[in-house]
């Protein structure tokens, strides 16, 4: 007999609260922890604990309400993980894939360890061991921890950039000369089992480093497809859990394939899967948890997905320009995130188009771009 059980997750942004949209289908009782009582997840769980989800204290007293932990950002407090861990509490993902995952030092040399490929790095630990890495040019300096959603990354083209550089411990990594950008998602069930959702191709905003929009399917040529998967495979494997990981990789101008980032969680580059597959990526985690049959992760047609994002000057409480022109068009799927503040750069908010091919949805998201705007209130 199935018994319901109690599920925490740690944060409660979007990710959280588009993971409890899904949830509802489900027999579960839901808990939540974030310090803002108004974040985009506070209002869909069945219980809010105000708290901080970096603190060991707060992070140990929550894991005991529950019986099942997850998060929705990797920043959370490992030891208090480990800690519930061996009290036979069920974290996933293993809280030994966040140590690697929480520092790109140690992200880095877990791929090197594995045969993962991934570009060229050394490790500088503040701005003077930067200094000595000018032979390293063309690079990019990544903050070993703390970055985010684009923070914590600088492009470093010559010695005239240096000073952009990190004066903390970071990965400073060979550029690759990209191609393309994209991300496969593999699912890892309790019991091993393994599914695979198509790559996505995705476009960055230059100015943010943020995710700008992306397609489904990918135009790599299908020997490059079956490359591509083959590493993401090889990543799940390697972290030897169940749980999901969007695997982020570049795709050189020699057609090289190289490991950028690995998330252990749903993953902006899956929100196109509520509508355009057959099990979301939300769904298949649920899946996961509850240690049920993982999902199909078939298309269901093409897609395009378009971030919603603060304009640059704007700043205070949110207002949606053209939301409503947006739910006029056909097969436009709109999702805010419930963010009562904006800033220039935030993510509030996307947008799922569906289409016949590649190309209609390509050019419907450039409309979509076109035609929404998010602001603050004059």
């Amino acid at each position: 007999m199935y018994k319901m059980k109690k599920i925490g997750i740690l944060g409660g942004g979007q990710l959280g609260r588009m993971l409890l949209q899904e949830g509802a289908n489900y027999p579960l009782e839901t808990f939540v922890m974030e310090n803002d009582p108004n974040c985009p997840a506070a209002h869909l769980c069945h219980h809010f604990v105000q708290g901080d989800i970096r603190n060991y204290d707060d992070v140990f007293a929550f894991g005991q309400m529950v019986d099942i932990i997850t998060i929705e950002i990797e920043s959370v407090n490992v030891d208090a993980l480990e800690a519930l861990k061996t009290l036979g509490k069920t974290v996933i993902p293993n809280p030994s894939v966040l140590r690697i995952i929480n520092n790109k030092i140690n992200q880095k040399a877990f791929y090197a360890e594995h045969a993962i490929p991934s570009p060229a790095f050394t490790v500088t630990n503040n701005l003077a061991d930067l200094q000595q890495q000018i032979s390293w040019l063309p690079a990019v300096h990544k903050i070993a921890q703390g970055g985010y959603d684009g923070r914590g990354v600088q492009l470093l083209k010559s010695s005239a950039d240096i000073t952009k550089g990190f004066d903390a411990p970071s990965v400073l990594e060979k550029m690759v000369d990209i191609k393309m950008e994209i991300a496969i998602t593999v699912a890892v069930g309790i019991d091993g089992s393994r599914a695979l959702y198509p790559a996505v191709e995705m476009i960055f905003d230059p100015y943010l480093n943020l995710l700008d929009y992306q397609v489904c399917p990918s135009q790599l040529d299908q020997k490059l497809i079956w490359k591509a998967e083959a590493i993401a495979l090889q990543v799940a494997k390697s972290f030897n859990g169940p749980g999901l990981y969007a695997v982020e990789m570049l795709v050189d101008i020699h057609q090289n394939i190289w490991v950028n980032e690995t998330a252990p969680r749903v993953h902006n580059s899956g929100h196109h899967t509520i509508e355009a597959h057959k099990t979301s990526q939300y769904d298949m985690l649920w899946r996961i948890l509850l240690g049920y049959p993982l999902g199909s992760t078939e298309a269901l047609s093409a897609s395009a997905l378009v971030n919603l994002i603060g304009a640059e000057g704007h700043s205070g409480p949110v207002e949606y320009d053209g939301i409503e022109k947006l739910l006029k068009m056909d097969n436009v799927y709109v999702h805010l995130y419930g963010k009562e503040i904006t800033k220039p750069g935030r993510k509030m908010g996307h947008v799922t188009i569906l289409g016949s091919d590649r190309l209609s949805c390509i050019i419907k998201s450039r409309l979509v771009k076109e035609t929404a705007s998010v602001v603050s209130k004059p």
